[in-house]
Order: structure tokens, then C-alpha cells, then sequence
């Protein structure tokens, strides 16, 4: 994981794929007090040496198994209470089989024992406002876009 000043980056990417989005489903979560189920981006921290838009596209071949352009940054979100800052990039299906994700996420590693089941999903547009889509902040601006025909 890569800090600059001592402040986290984490990427994610925002995919439209078969008519929805691809989200991590996230169920079971024992670390996580407020929410033990949840939707998330796909993403990630960053590499030594990578660039935000090269780091998005590995964490989401890693988590999904697809192949992705970035298109543009959408939204960043500065959050101090864990000292990160968040990117979040629209990225374009380029191709790949969904679901095929190889991340350690998924290895049965014991570092992830607390963190829950890691589920794959395409999540339709029309359901979307109505999950609990973290970080809620950019949920909010996700939602108002996709009803306002940006997305």
C-alpha cells in the first residue's frame, strides 16, 4: 500500500457492464460494526510505482477478472477518520469473463477471515438506490447522477 504524506489512496472503478454495474457484494463482515452487508466499488489500494488509472484497472482484473479502460475520474472523497483519500474512476468493459477475479480477496487467506464473503455482482441501475452502497458520500452523488442521465 502506497502513502503520500501519510495519507492511504485507495482507487475504485465505476463499470457499466450488461445493462447495470459491477459492485462487490460484500455479506458476513465481522470487522465492520456498522455494516456486515454492503455493496462496494471494485478497487483498491495502490501499488509502489502505479498510477491511479493503472491501479484501478489491476484491482479490478484482480477482484472480477475483467479487462477495463478508464474513461475519466468521476468522484474523490477525502475521508480523515482513516486517513485516505479515494479516487473513483468510470471505467469501460473491454473484455474478460465476470466473476473469474483471482485477488486475495478470494485465496482463503486468514488475514481475511474477519472481512467477510467477497461476491461478484451486476447490480441493475434501477436497483442501485436502493442498496447500501458505501462509502454513502459517493453513493449520494452516484445515485443523482445516474437519475440525472450522466451515467
Amino acid at each position: 500500500m502506497v502513502q503520500k504524506n501519510g495519507i492511504r489512496t485507495r482507487v475504485a472503478g465505476i463499470v457499466p457492464m450488461n445493462g447495470g454495474f459491477v459492485l462487490m457484494h460484500r455479506k458476513n463482515v465481522i470487522r465492520n460494526k456498522d455494516y456486515q452487508e454492503y455493496y462496494t466499488f471494485p478497487g483498491g489500494h495502490l501499488e509502489e510505482g502505479e498510477t491511479l488509472e493503472e491501479g484501478v484497472i489491476r484491482e479490478i482484473k484482480e477482484e472480477f477478472g475483467i479487462h477495463v479502460k478508464v474513461v475519466r475520474k468521476l468522484y474523490e472523497l477525502e475521508n480523515s477518520r482513516v486517513n485516505m483519500k479515494e479516487y473513483f474512476f468510470l471505467c469501460k468493459y473491454v473484455d474478460g469473463e465476470f466473476g473469474t477475479g483471482e485477488g486475495e480477496e478470494f485465496s482463503n487467506n486468514p488475514a481475511y477471515k474477519d472481512s467477510g464473503e467477497y461476491i461478484p455482482e451486476i447490480v441493475r441501475r434501477e436497483e442501485i438506490s436502493d442498496l447500501v452502497l458505501l462509502p454513502l458520500e459517493i453513493k449520494e452523488k452516484f445515485v443523482q447522477d445516474l437519475q440525472e442521465g450522466n451515467l
